[in-house]
């Protein structure tokens, strides 16, 4: 399983493939033309012709990372589940599958557990309530029970299963991740 360190680490290796300078280099540069706040350090990185992930990197280093950021992946996980521990073992069966199944990254973050390949995401793993995990696809998968679709504006998981027992987790949901997974390693046609 991952923390967010793997994500700041791409990032920063990102920022120095694409401008040729470290987020340490941005940093002075950024203090050296009076940059002071959040707000100027987008705007003047704007400027630079800096944004997204490459932004974020500089930020992270200019005003130091979120707290949660520094989490390990199991205290990540574990604040997942703390008001409602009867809820992780759901969890705990699906990151089975997915730390047996060769292909398939597990990254914690603050409240979901995403499940992604070297390509991208393809399932999003949520306890969404008191009483359910929130199993979420990009893609609509056929036979699947309690499939529902998710109006989210600008979300790609727009699919979701509610679990609400570990008894759930079953050969039907598990053949719903490996075909998700499937799509994800999928090349796109051109």
């Amino acid at each position: 399983m991952q923390s967010w360190q793997s994500m700041v680490e791409a990032n920063a290796a990102r920022l120095i493939r694409t401008t040729g300078r470290t987020p340490a280099d941005w940093a002075a540069e950024a203090r050296t033309a009076g940059v002071g706040t959040r707000d100027e350090l987008s705007l003047w990185l704007k400027g630079q012709g800096i944004t997204g992930y490459n932004l974020m990197s500089i930020d992270w280093e200019v005003f130091g990372l979120p707290e949660f950021f520094l989490r390990s992946a199991d205290e990540l996980y574990d604040g997942q589940y703390a008001d409602r521990s009867t809820l992780r073992p759901i969890s705990d069966r699906i990151l089975l599958w997915a730390s047996e199944t060769p292909g398939v990254i597990i990254q914690m973050r603050k409240t979901y557990v995403s499940l992604q390949t070297s390509r991208r995401k393809f399932a999003q793993l949520s306890p969404s309530t008191k009483t359910a995990v929130d199993l979420y696809f990009r893609l609509e998968i056929p036979g699947l029970p309690g499939l529902e679709p998710v109006r989210a504006a600008q979300d790609p998981f727009a699919w979701r299963v509610r679990l609400r027992r570990a008894d759930d987790v079953d050969d039907a949901v598990l053949r719903s991740l490996s075909t998700a997974l499937a799509d994800s390693l999928a090349i796109p046609s051109a």
